[in-house]
């Protein structure tokens, strides 16, 4: 009897032609240019997005050393302008997002069990697009000047035509086309994540049986795709009216100021939340391994985190009580917003019931969770006072809302990136880095923050405007400003820690073995640093936390009893007969990606011979893309 498997050891491969020889290497330096290895995309991720934070925590530096004193001369106006407006964009979108889908890239097709995720090509494509697209923006800087509207780009400032002297120069051309382009990446990430969970979780990988992690990216990835395309319609409305004379938002031509606002916020503020979910995420992670516990309420903070992707889409206007919407608009989105405190404030409390009672270590990627909790709940009060639409009127365009937006973003987000860079980094690279320092890092980076950002408030509610590049003296607003200024440098100082921490690691650390912290969920499941294939056999799932019930079991008191060695299944390595078939590496992604920087260069500088050429490439390149199997035959 013939089987399947026999006819198919018989079929002849015939060779294609193609435009370009595929790459079939998947180690050495070239390698990270056509891989489509969700690990090693999540690695690149990684890298940039710490590279861009970098130099927005240096454009940080210069705003605090220009406001050192009353009446700074470090930076012209414009120069401030500039600074200012490329540190909130770096934040947002070079650093914050893509940290988040490295984190993401790496981890989920491991959480759930998969051996990559579901479109490896598109997930190379979405990083070219991020690195090309930040590259883009700062490229502004040598290129006539870089995008000084700030990061939320109001119009009819950005949007006004450059001959009316506005906002001459191309920055705010730079902002909007690069803007639309870091777009294109989240999309493409965002629609991988949320079929890669649907379509590749492992047997018996129920949706609640998946990690905290995953949900709360998944959420991250819903919102992103429908967040994305309003703010890339506001963006193609303000490059329109800056280049082409249109008046989406010119009053005196009929048009509305105010749809600029009610169009950014409404990307705007569940972009709050796609930047903070993923912190709650990893510190959903971190808690129960080093207090050795399960989450406290597992369901009730899947669900929290659901409830505030809902209504995280109702809250835009409260950035807007200022502008004159009006009595009943006020009071509606002043409860909407003080009604998501609610699933936040629950998250809060089922975070501090798995730390109560447990037998906590206080381990560095513990202390940057705490750190999370402390800092993101101190964020949420200031935010709910912004709720209360009289306070929010005084402090509107003060350093008030300033510290407000560090706490929760700073102190939420960064402090639990952090956190997971400690926890996860023995996953991917194989080492542990040293604690003595990675506590040091922390203490340091804890004074620092609070020294930066809580003067803030106290200079906002005196009366200090934000995005002012001076201030005259005899204000009372000088000695706050110097600490802020000690603090930046503190969280530099903590930064740099944790550099000479990662060249510490790399040169004198010792391998730590596949499960350092006697971690809970499936992606310790495999070797660290994980095989190309993730798991020789996928796993099948029984529980939630998959991979503590495999190591531990209770006796008939309860009590933890750990299995005997090997009860565990060991899955890196394949059985000999085994063969597994991963996606190939491709040029494509990178190819087709090239011609959105020709295009957007076009664009800006209205040279339509560089348009024509930007469209023929990606037509070159979609070409190229679509011909090519998406693993090669015969491998």
């Amino acid at each position: 009897m013939t089987t399947v498997e026999d006819a198919l050891t018989h079929v002849e491969t015939k060779p294609v032609n193609r435009m370009l020889q595929r790459p079939r290497s998947t180690t050495g330096a070239w390698s990270w240019f056509t891989t489509v290895d969700h690990k090693k995309i999540g690695i690149l991720y990684g890298v940039t997005a710490l590279a861009f934070f970098l130099i927005g925590g240096i454009e940080a530096l210069l705003i605090r050393v220009q406001l050192w004193g009353p009446n700074g001369t470090v930076l012209t106006a414009n120069q401030y302008n500039q600074v200012f407006t490329m540190h909130g964009t770096t934040m947002i979108f070079l650093m914050g997002m893509p940290l988040s889908i490295a984190f993401g890239n790496y981890l989920i097709p491991l959480m759930i069990g998969a051996r990559d995720v579901a479109f490896p090509r598109i997930n190379m494509f979405g990083y070219w697009v991020f690195l090309l697209g930040g590259l883009f923006l700062y490229s502004s800087f040598v290129l006539g000047g870089a995008p000084n509207g700030g990061w939320f780009g109001y119009a009819p400032l950005t949007s006004t035509p450059m001959s009316k002297g506005f906002l001459p120069g191309h920055g705010p051309d730079f902002w909007t086309i690069g803007l639309i382009m870091l777009g294109i990446g989240s999309v493409t990430s965002a629609l991988n994540f949320i079929v890669t969970v649907i379509n590749m979780r492992a047997p018996g990988m129920s949706m609640l049986r998946m990690p905290v992690f995953v949900w709360m990216m998944t959420v991250v990835a819903f919102l992103t795709l429908f967040a994305m395309p309003i703010v890339t319609a506001a963006l193609m409305m303000v490059y329109l009216d800056r280049n082409f004379g249109t008046n989406f938002f010119n009053a005196s031509m009929h048009g509305d100021p105010l749809l600029y606002q009610n169009l950014f916020w409404l990307f705007g503020h569940p972009e709050v939340y796609i930047l903070i979910l993923p912190g709650m995420a990893v510190v959903s992670e971190i808690l129960p391994v080093f207090s050795r516990k399960p989450l406290f309420g597992y369901s009730v903070v899947v669900f929290s985190g659901i409830a505030i992707g809902f209504l995280g889409w109702g809250v835009w206007a409260h950035h807007m009580f200022a502008t004159g919407i009006g009595p009943v608009a006020q009071s509606a989105f002043g409860v909407s917003t003080m009604i998501i405190a609610v699933p936040t404030g629950v998250k809060i409390f089922n975070w501090l019931g798995t730390v109560w009672g447990g037998a906590v270590r206080l381990a560095t990627p513990m202390l940057y969770a705490l750190g999370f909790i402390a800092m993101f709940t101190l964020g949420g009060l200031s935010g709910v006072m912004s709720a209360i639409v009289p306070a929010d009127t005084q402090q509107t365009d003060s350093y008030f809302v300033v510290a407000h937006f560090h706490y929760v973003l700073f102190g939420g987000l960064v402090f639990a990136l952090f956190g997971g860079f400690y926890y996860w980094w023995p996953k991917v690279f194989g080492k542990m880095l040293d604690e003595r320092l990675g506590k040091t890092s922390f203490w340091i980076m804890l004074i620092g923050f609070n020294l930066t950002f809580f003067p803030m408030h106290i200079v906002g509610l005196e009366g200090m405007p934000r995005r002012t590049y001076t201030y005259g003296a005899g204000l009372g607003w000088d000695l706050l400003n110097k600490l802020e200024t000690v603090g930046a440098f503190l969280i530099a100082t903590s930064v740099l820690v944790f550099i000479v921490n990662i060249v510490h690691t790399k040169l004198r650390g010792e391998p730590c073995g596949e499960d350092p912290w006697d971690a809970r969920t499936l992606e310790w499941a495999t070797s660290s640093p994980p095989p190309e294939f993730n798991f020789a056999e996928i796993p099948i799932v029984t529980n939630r936390d998959e991979w503590w019930h495999r190591k531990y079991t209770e006796d008939e008191d309860g009590r933890l009893v750990r299995l005997p060695a090997g009860a565990a299944t060991a899955t890196a390595e394949p059985e000999a007969h085994h063969h597994i078939h991963m996606p190939s590496p491709s040029y494509w992604p990178l190819l087709f990606t090239i011609g959105l920087p020709i295009l957007g260069y076009g664009f800006v500088f209205k040279n339509w011979w560089l348009v024509g050429l930007g469209a023929v490439w990606l037509m070159f390149g979609m070409t190229g893309w679509a011909t090519e199997p998406s693993t090669e035959p015969g491998t």
